[in-house]
């Protein structure tokens, strides 16, 4: 079962911004842009998405793209049970209609037959095309198609054509600065500033440390994850073991070498 959510005026998300991503993505909705964010791990691109969401007042369809994601997941399908044979709308067609927002996540990991799917509402027709049953739905103003992936996962197999990147207006993120990222921190895992700044100096040295071949670095995430454990009174050395150093390798050599950094900030 593929992972879909629906996202309709909950309370707000919050959001830390960075720069002008606010404005830039509001500019694109209002002129009927699809929109690509691009940035590592856990630095908020999702949060991002249902900020803006909720700022603009519209449904949010949500997909975590995979392997085996298909057009059909992402259009519909006809079903057969006790009633006989209907038609089941998929999030993309189901945000078409509503004059939603489908946000597809990681969609550089999706089926390539997804992109024929994407490209007649990527453009200037802002039309999809339902071949089982023969619909051409016209995308209302409303509606917006935001697609996200890691540069960094990118490979000669899996990466974005030309052809579909260029239909998009492209946002790159990347970690907060240090300021910022301490009011994230504190505000997501619900601790006084100090923790918060002592997590987030940690995450620093922590990402400095890349003559040990990590696939990726602590994200924000991560750090939101450490500081929510140690302000409830865990140990600080065991929630940076079980929220930084595991997370970010499996080799024993490397957790080592993170946990000295952590001896550091927390000894």
């Amino acid at each position: 079962m593929n992972a879909i959510h629906t996202l309709e005026h909950p309370a707000e998300p919050f959001y830390q911004p960075q720069d002008n991503e606010l404005a830039l993505f509001e500019e694109a909705w209002r002129h009927g842009m699809p929109v690509l964010v691009k940035g590592p791990t856990g630095c908020g691109k999702t949060r991002f998405v249902q900020h803006m969401a909720h700022r603009l007042k519209l449904p949010l369809y949500t997909v975590a793209c995979h392997d085996d994601l298909s057009a059909a997941d992402l259009v519909g399908r006809h079903l057969i049970g006790a009633q006989g044979t209907w038609w089941q709308d998929g999030p993309l067609t189901r945000a078409v209609r509503e004059g939603g927002i489908c946000y597809l996540d990681e969609v550089v990991e999706a089926r390539q037959d997804t992109a024929v799917v994407l490209h007649p509402l990527a453009d200037d027709r802002r039309q999809l095309y339902l071949e089982r049953t023969g619909e051409v739905l016209q995308a209302p103003p409303s509606f917006m198609l935001v697609v996200s992936y890691n540069p960094g996962y990118q490979n000669l197999l899996k990466g974005m054509k030309p052809s579909t990147r260029q239909r998009f207006v492209a946002m790159r993120f990347g970690y907060p600065a240090v300021a910022d990222e301490e009011r994230i921190v504190a505000r997501e895992a619900g601790v006084e500033m100090a923790l918060a700044a002592q997590v987030v100096r940690l995450g620093q040295a922590l990402r400095r440390l890349d003559q040990h071949d990590l696939e990726e670095v602590a994200s924000t995430r991560l750090l939101i994850f450490a500081a929510r454990m140690i302000g409830s009174g865990m140990d600080p050395r065991q929630a940076c073991l079980a929220c930084l150093a595991e997370p970010l390798s499996d080799d024993p050599q490397t957790v080592a070498a993170l946990m000295d950094v952590v001896d550091v900030h927390f000894g």
